[in-house]
């Protein structure tokens, strides 16, 4: 998929996209179901798990999954837990996926604006991208906020091309979930989906992906950045 040079801002959804997290994050939220008392899982489980909040996390990774009831003060305790297990393991195994870094100079060379739009809590967000991306200007970092609904809402990618001084239409969201790519099309921005992220290729298609990519250097191609910058 070769894409026009209208396309000013790249919105990056950030685990599974741009870090791979998985370890991290499952590790710490086997810690407070062990801490409960409640079963856990393999690390390779946790894929179905992720994206749409740490209390929905929580509601599929609990006994009976999403649909089992939990009282929504289980949800609190498990959330509070995790808040205080994950500000302690965030960074122990989390790393860049191959490619990524390289795909970033990419962008800046090309003049490219970047932002994060991620459903993690926003504190944790915003230190995972100054800590792991502190080489790349990332003009806008936000993840999840009190009063602002999560994505698929466009409230948060729209606020986010107001802030950079571009319409919709001139962005691209990337992402690795049906729920970055319905984001994407939500906010009326081109959505782009990854395949080495949490979920399947055929999951991020049924949801509005225009292209999926199987490597990072498949979106400086579909940018058109090859032969030219925008």
């Amino acid at each position: 998929m070769a894409v026009t040079k209208k396309y000013k801002a790249i919105l990056f959804d950030l685990d599974g996209t741009l870090l791979n997290t998985l370890a991290d994050l499952g590790n710490s939220v086997n810690a407070v179901l062990a801490e409960l008392g409640y079963p856990q899982h393999p690390i390779d489980r946790f894929p179905a798990f992720i994206g749409d909040g740490v209390g929905n996390l929580f509601r599929r990774a609990l006994p009976g999954g999403e649909f089992a009831g939990h009282s929504e003060s289980l949800i609190t305790d498990c959330v509070a837990g995790f808040q205080r297990v994950y500000g302690e393991w965030w960074n122990r195994d989390s790393s860049l996926y191959d490619g990524i870094d390289l795909m970033l100079d990419e962008l800046v060379a090309a003049n490219f604006k970047l932002a994060v739009l991620s459903n993690k809590p926003h504190d944790f967000t915003a230190k995972c991208v100054a800590h792991y991306f502190s080489k790349w200007p990332f003009e806008i970092v936000l993840g999840q906020r009190s009063g602002v609904p999560r994505k698929p809402d466009p409230q948060a990618p729209l606020e986010i091309a107001q802030q950079l001084a571009v319409t919709p239409t001139e962005c691209v969201f990337v992402g690795d979930s049906d729920i970055d790519m319905r984001t994407g099309v939500n906010a009326d921005m081109l959505p782009i989906g990854v395949a080495w992220g949490f979920r399947s290729e055929q999951e991020l298609l049924d949801a509005g992906a225009t292209a999926v990519l199987h490597a990072p250097n498949e979106l400086i191609t579909a940018l058109g950045l090859d032969s030219a910058a925008p």
